[in-house]
């Protein structure tokens, strides 16, 4: 039997499977995207695939402090289109 890796949400600090997560990275090149892959360069930080988490990430720009840049609102559009799928 396979170990499960686990990682930490940002926003909740839960521990979840890496699977029920979604990674949001900055790249070298000092943008931000979502990576479904979970292997893009760069300085990566989970969220859980929540609704209510999302909400709290923006308000709180809790990625903006992690990721140490800004992070634009359509990053946060773009996680919220993931959710509802």
């Amino acid at each position: 039997m396979r170990k499960v890796p686990m990682r930490k949400c940002v926003v909740t600090q839960e521990r979840f499977p890496k699977n029920e997560l979604i990674r949001i990275v900055r790249t070298p090149e000092q943008t931000v995207e979502i990576d479904p892959t979970g292997k893009r360069n760069g300085h990566g930080a989970y969220v859980s695939k929540r609704k209510e988490t999302i909400e709290k990430a923006r308000k709180t720009h809790i990625l903006d402090k992690v990721l140490e840049i800004h992070v634009p609102d359509e990053i946060y559009d773009e996680l919220m289109e993931l959710v509802h799928e």
